[in-house]
Formats: C-alpha cells, structure tokens, sequence
C-alpha cells in the first residue's frame, strides 16, 4: 500500500520535474549549435537562476510543511491562509530578484576571466538580462507550482509543467535561429521563449488554484492581507532549507568558475555534465518531494508507522530508478555528449569523465530521498547544517587544491561530487535512523 501510494505521488512529481531541465537542455543543445562559448555562458546563465531560485525554496518547502501538517490534520481554511501568504512575499521578492538581474548581470559574468572568452561572457550577460523582464512571473509560478506539488498534487503540477515546456520547445528553435519567418535571436531568444512560456504557465496556474480541482484554493483576501505570525512561521520553517539549497548552489557556481579558470573546453563539457545532472537531480527532487509530502501528512495525522513504511518504500523505488540511469549513462555516453555539441576536445573529454559522473549518481539520488523524509519529519537545521559544511568542505575546498594545486582537472570535480555525496547520505543515514522523532511522534 505503502509503496504504490508513494509511486502514485512520486512518478508525477518526477516527471514534472524532469520536464523543466529537459527543456534546459533542449535550450543548451540549441545555443550549443551556435558555438561553445554561447553554451557556456548560457549554461553559467542558468546555474545563477539556480542559485536565486534556491532562494524562493524557503516559501515551497516552509508552506509545504506546513500546509501538509494541517491538511493531515483536516485544517484546510489554515493551509489556504499559508497559500496565500507564502505568494504574497514570492511576489515582493520576485520583483527585487528581476531588478538584480537586470543590473547585475555584466557583474556576475566578470566571473568567466578566460582570455579570449568574451563571447561567452556577453551570451550569459544578454540572456539574464531579458529574462528579467519576464522573472516576476516566472518566480511567483515557481513558488506557487512548487506549494501544488509539495503538498501532493503532483497530476496538476506536472501537467502545468508539461504545458510551460511544450510551448517552450516550440519557441526557443523559432526564436534562437530565426525559423519560419521568426528573428534570429540567438541566446536572447532562448530567454525570450522561455519567458513567453513560463508566463503563460502562470496564467494556468493561477486560474487552477481559483478553481477548487486542487487540495488548495487562492484566496485573494489572503494573499492581499499580510500577517506576520504566518511570515514568521514560513521563514523559521523554510528558512533552513533555503540556506542548504542557497549552499549547493554556490558551490556549483564556484566549481563551474573553477572550470571556466582552465579553459573554455573544460567549461562547456562541465556545462554538458551539469545539463544531464540538471535532469536528473530534478527527478530524484521529485521522488523527494513526493517523501517529503507523504512523511509530513502522515505525521499531522499521527500515523508515523505508515511514515516510517512509506520512507523505506521510496529508498526502494530510488535504488531501482538511479541504477538503470547509471547504465544509460555509462552505454550512451558518446551519443549523450555529441547532442549538444560536435567540438572533438569536448566530445573526447566528456567520454572519459562519464564513468566517474555515473557513478555519483546512486549516492546523489538515495541522499536527495533521505533528504526529503528528514524534511517531512522536521530535521531541517540538521540538513542546513551537514550541507554547508559538505559544501566548504568538498565541493569549494577540495575541488580547489585538486585542481589548480594537484591537476585533477575535470575528473577531479566529479570524483569530489561522488565522495561528498556517499560521506553525506552515510551522515544523514545515520541521523535518520536514529529513531528519535518517532518517540516524538508516537
């Protein structure tokens, strides 16, 4: 019971996911094929959406806590109030985030110090720059499609994602290349289309929640009617999480100018490998939201064996899943790689990193799963805490002396990625079998 239950939320919430950095991809396949410094700073471009979006998680994971505990426990005028107060401050800070966009993009980009990339520099600069004209829509939707998909309705969230992405591919090769009449846009393009399409999501997603198909219903007088006991909540609940995502984003953006410090070959095949790491890292996210939503449910209605039956349902379901992508992985690996780009040096260096970039993968996904049954049960400091310190420990500091004091290069990076990530599920592992919370709970 345990375990189609869980499948029946998590398969959803995974393809949903997945749909957002396949369309990444699609994009990075297309502004790849204009040339590799248009890719690498397209791909920089995107890892600092990553890293402001972590930003917003504290909203989608602080109401999600707290909207699953009060729909466990029938409370469902209390769970819309939180709805509407998480996407009252998602408002306010998505308007700041497109003004830092816009300002600072030629800023954020000095990062790309490589002689002779300036083309790079100039492709991420253009591209963060329209997309923050389209970003107040943008980031409200992905805090309220976030909310949808926390708390369950992962059939909705996944169809308002499938559109987004639909209309999204359709656009981004008419506008990148000047197809059927269009402008050839190039990378502005690619920002263009996705700005169209996510802001036609929004519209999708706000008349779903006005509609009461969904477990939750957008009350206007709550969105409008700020409450500080309810922001307080939202921040004490969120804001741990935000800090560990804000972490893991950092870090990847310090790695990727770690790589953009060696040359723009190593760059852009990192770039490739954070593309695929994108669409899977969103799927295993799936799975964990799906854990996290049924730990916390099951909690608020005081059922924490069914709890603890469904966290090792969901480890079952994550072994099975990231071995068959390890093999994919590991079989397709050329053809994976010359999708989005036909540079040799790129091509050849991709092929031997592969194997060590599989092989993160299985401790990646089981931690992610972890990651979101401690969150159902509350161990959000715990979880703030390991990963900032994994962060600094591995991914800054250890990358660091392997490659520029040890020559590690590129296969140092993603050796560093496998051993942060099997350190850390183990930690965690060993926090969550612990058994405390169940003699809280019980």
């Amino acid at each position: 019971m345990a375990f189609r239950r869980f499948l029946k939320t998590s398969l959803p919430a995974a393809l949903d996911l997945a749909t957002q950095t396949i369309m990444w991809t699609v994009e990075a396949i297309l502004v790849g094929n204009l040339h590799a410094a248009a890719l690498a700073g397209y791909s920089m471009a995107i890892q600092i959406v990553l890293v402001f979006f972590a930003i917003l998680l504290t909203f989608i994971v602080g109401a999600g806590l707290i909207i699953n505990r009060h729909l466990g426990a029938k409370e469902n005028y209390q769970a819309n109030h939180i709805l509407g107060q998480a996407l009252m401050i998602s408002i306010v800070l998505a308007i700041i985030v497109a003004i830092l966009w816009h300002v600072g993009a030629v800023h954020l980009f000095k990062i790309i110090n490589e002689s002779g990339a300036a083309n790079a520099r100039e492709a991420g600069t253009t591209y963060l720059r329209t997309l923050s004209f389209f970003a107040p829509l943008i980031m409200t939707n992905f805090v309220a499609v976030g909310i949808i998909r926390a708390v369950g309705d992962t059939r909705f969230s996944m169809r308002i994602n499938l559109i987004i992405n639909t209309i999204n591919i359709v656009l981004s090769p008419l506008l990148i290349f000047g197809l059927f009449g269009a402008p050839r846009l190039e990378v502005q393009g690619a920002a263009i289309a996705a700005g169209i399409s996510h802001s036609i999501g929004f519209l999708i997603t706000l008349y779903m929640l006005r509609s009461r198909r969904l477990r939750l219903f957008l009350s206007f007088r709550e969105l409008t009617t700020p409450r500080w006991k309810s922001f307080k909540m939202l921040f004490k609940m969120g804001f741990p999480t935000t800090v560990e995502q804000m972490s893991i984003a950092i870090g990847q953006l310090v790695v990727m100018s770690y790589a953009g410090a060696l040359s723009v070959t190593v760059l852009t095949t990192h770039a490739i490998f954070m593309r695929i790491q994108s669409v899977l890292s969103m799927a295993y996210l799936g799975f964990s939201m799906a854990a996290m939503s049924e730990m916390g449910q099951n909690l608020g209605a005081n059922n924490a064996t069914q709890a603890e039956k469904t966290a090792h349902a969901a480890h079952r379901v994550m072994v099975v899943f990231v071995f068959v992508i390890m093999i994919i992985l590991v079989v397709a690996a050329k053809s994976m790689i010359a999708i989005f780009t036909t540079e040799p040096q790129v091509i050849n260096l991709g092929r031997r990193v592969i194997f060590v970039f599989a092989l993160a993968q299985m401790p990646k996904a089981l931690n992610n799963v972890l990651s979101g049954n401690m969150r159902g049960i509350g161990m959000l400091r715990w979880l703030m805490m390991t990963t900032i310190v994994f962060v600094f420990l591995f991914e800054i500091g250890v990358n660091y002396i392997g490659l520029f004091l040890l020559g590690w290069g590129l296969f140092g990076i993603w050796g560093v990625q496998a051993t942060d990530e099997t350190v850390r599920f183990v930690v965690n592992y060993l926090r969550f079998i612990n058994g405390s919370w169940r003699k809280k709970r019980n």
